[in-house]
C-alpha cells in the first residue's frame, strides 16, 4: 500500500459545469476571468465558442499551439479584446506592439536579454536580494507575519531597478508598489465594453480613475529618461551601459521614437517585474504546504551557498529550487492567457487526421491557465508536484504544453533573466528564513494582467 500523502492542491476555481447566460459571463469576467472556464476547457484539445457575434477558438493541443504561435505565426495578430485592455496602459511597448514597431523594439532590446548578458546580472541580483532579506532579520528574535505578495513586488522592483536601470528610476520603492497595485486594479481588468468590442473612444466605467495612476507612471518614465539623458550628456564615460542607455541610444529616425522608448520603459518598469513577483509569492506559498520538498530545497541551497559557488552558477546548481518555481508558474501562470486573432482563414490537421478549421477573424485563445491544468497532458494536474520539472523528468514534457513565457517569435524576451532572478531570490530567502502559512493565509487566484492572490499572501516568517 502506498502510504505517501496526497500532494498539495492549492486553491483554484472548480471547472464550471453547464452553459452560463450572457449576463453571468459578463459578471464572471468582471469579477475574475479564471472562474469562467468550464470543464471542456480542461478536458478537450480544442473548443469553439461564440459570445454574441464573437467566435473564439480555445486551443489546448500542443501541436495546434505550435502551429499558431510558431509555424504560421504571420497569420495571427493580437486579438481586439487584448488590445482594448493592454494598449491603454502599454501603447507600443514590446508586449503590445505589432508589425514594424514590434520588430524595431525587439531588435533594440534583444542585446540586453541574451542568455550571456542576462547571466552578467547575477551578482547584482544576489546583492539586492541579500540587502532586501535584512528586513526579516528580527524574525531571529520573534517570528512575524508579512504579506509576501507585496514583499516580492518590492524585491523584484529592487532587482529590476538595479540591473536594467542601474538604480536610476525616478521613484521610491514604497510608492512604486502602491502605484503598481493601483494600476492593475484599475486598468488591468476586462470591462464589459471590451467584451462587447466597443470602440476605444467609448469610456470604460471600471477604469474610472485609471488615467490618474497612468499619468503617474508616465511621469516616472519621463523623469527617469530625463535623468539619464542628462547623465549621457554630461558624463558619457561614466554612464552605465544598461537597458535604459541602450534604449535611449536607439532614439532617432532609424530607430525608436521617443514615445516608443517611453512605452518600452513603462512596460518593463510596470509589468516586466510583476510577473516574477507574483510567481515568487506563489512559490513560497506552495512550498510551505509541501514540507518534504521544502527540506530538499533547503538542503540544496545550503550546500550550494556553503560551496562558495558564484551566483551565476546557481540556476544550474539548484534544480529543486528551479523546479518549485516552474511548478508554481504552471499552476499560477503569471500571464494566464495568450490572445490572438486569425488574419486569414486557416486550417490545421492533427497527427490523427482531425481537421481544425480556423475562420478569418476568429479569436484564438491559448490559455496557459487551462493548458497547465489539462487532464490530457498532466498527471494530477491540480496538484503541486515540482518533481515534474526535475532534470530527469523534463524530457517527458511536450515543449508546447507548458507556456509560462509564451512561445514563438513573441516569447518573453526576459525568460532567462526571470528564471535566474527567481532562483537567486528564493535561495537567499530560504537560506536564512522559513515562510509558513497562517490561519489568515487563504489566497484566491484572480486574473488581472497577472495571476494575483486576492487579498495578498500573509505568511509567517521565522529564522531557520
Amino acid at each position: 500500500m502506498d502510504m505517501r500523502p496526497e500532494p498539495f492542491e492549492p486553491p483554484a476555481p472548480t471547472p464550471r459545469v453547464g452553459v452560463p447566460s450572457y449576463l453571468k459571463i459578463i459578471k464572471t469576467v468582471l469579477r475574475n476571468p479564471l472562474e469562467l472556464w468550464g470543464e471542456p476547457s480542461y478536458t478537450l484539445p480544442w473548443i469553439e465558442t461564440k459570445f454574441i457575434t464573437q467566435r473564439t477558438l480555445i486551443v489546448n493541443d500542443p501541436g495546434l499551439i505550435r502551429y499558431i504561435l510558431v509555424e504560421n505565426v504571420s497569420n495571427y495578430e493580437m486579438s481586439k479584446v487584448r488590445r482594448l485592455i493592454l494598449r491603454p496602459i502599454l501603447r507600443d511597448g514590446l508586449l503590445t506592439a505589432e508589425g514594424e514597431v514590434w520588430k524595431r523594439s525587439r531588435k533594440a532590446i534583444a542585446p540586453v536579454f541574451t542568455p550571456r548578458h542576462a547571466k552578467g546580472f547575477a551578482g547584482q541580483m544576489l546583492r539586492r536580494s541579500e540587502e532586501f532579506v535584512e528586513r526579516y532579520a528580527h524574525a531571529k528574535v520573534q517570528p512575524f507575519t508579512t504579506n509576501v505578495a507585496s514583499d516580492m513586488t518590492e524585491l523584484t522592483f529592487d532587482i529590476l531597478a538595479e540591473t536594467l536601470f542601474s538604480g536610476e528610476v525616478a521613484v521610491e520603492r514604497e510608492g512604486f508598489v502602491q502605484s503598481v497595485e493601483e494600476l492593475l486594479h484599475r486598468m488591468g481588468r476586462v470591462d464589459p465594453m471590451d467584451i462587447l468590442l466597443a470602440p476605444e473612444w467609448l469610456p470604460r466605467l471600471t477604469r474610472i480613475g485609471g488615467k490618474k495612476v497612468m499619468n503617474r507612471f508616465r511621469t516616472i518614465v519621463s523623469e527617469t529618461m530625463a535623468l539619464r539623458r542628462q547623465r549621457m550628456a554630461t558624463d558619457p564615460a561614466g554612464t552605465p551601459n544598461d537597458f535604459l542607455t541602450l534604449l535611449l541610444q536607439t532614439e532617432g529616425a532609424n530607430g525608436l521614437s521617443t514615445e516608443e522608448i517611453e512605452d518600452n520603459i513603462l512596460t518593463f518598469i510596470g509589468a516586466g517585474h510583476e510577473t516574477t513577483a507574483r510567481a515568487l509569492a506563489w512559490t513560497l506559498y506552495c512550498v510551505a504546504n509541501t514540507p518534504a520538498f521544502r527540506e530538499a530545497m533547503e538542503s540544496e541551497i545550503d550546500g550550494v551557498v556553503k560551496s562558495g559557488a558564484e551566483p551565476v552558477e546557481w540556476l544550474t546548481l539548484m534544480p529543486h529550487v528551479l523546479a518549485a518555481f516552474e511548478e508554481a508558474m504552471r499552476l499560477y501562470p503569471p500571464a494566464p492567457s495568450i490572445n490572438r486573432a486569425a488574419i486569414e482563414e486557416d486550417e490545421w490537421t492533427s497527427p490523427t487526421g482531425e481537421r481544425v478549421r480556423i475562420p478569418k477573424g476568429i479569436a484564438v485563445l491559448v490559455m496557459p491557465w487551462t493548458l497547465h491544468r489539462h487532464v490530457l497532458y498532466w498527471d494530477k494536474p491540480r496538484a503541486f508536484m515540482p518533481e515534474r520539472f526535475l532534470p530527469e523528468n523534463r524530457e517527458k514534457l511536450h515543449r508546447f504544453q507548458y507556456l509560462p513565457f509564451g512561445a514563438g517569435p513573441r516569447i518573453c524576451i526576459g525568460a532567462t533573466f526571470a528564471l535566474q532572478e527567481a532562483v537567486i531570490a528564493l535561495a537567499v530567502l530560504m537560506h536564512r528564513f522559513r515562510f509558513d502559512v497562517t490561519d489568515e493565509t487563504k489566497p484566491w487566484p484572480v486574473q488581472r494582467l497577472t495571476t494575483q492572490p486576492r487579498g495578498g499572501l500573509p505568511m509567517r516568517v521565522s529564522a531557520r
